[in-house]
């Protein structure tokens, strides 16, 4: 099975910004705000912590 291909585009001009959006259940979204559509959301129990980044 073949796995998603990521394309960089843009490369400088990229903006990304993290935001945790609450509700009934609690979600991390990273985003690019240069970008329509590209973004991700995880559930914040299951997101890494900054320490599990590094």
């Amino acid at each position: 099975m073949e796995s998603d291909t990521v394309v960089q585009t843009g490369g400088a001009d990229s903006e990304v910004m993290a935001a945790v959006e609450d509700g009934p259940q609690e979600e991390f979204i990273l985003a690019d705000i240069n970008t329509d559509e590209a973004y991700l959301t995880v559930p914040l129990a299951e997101a890494a912590s900054l320490p599990a980044w590094r």
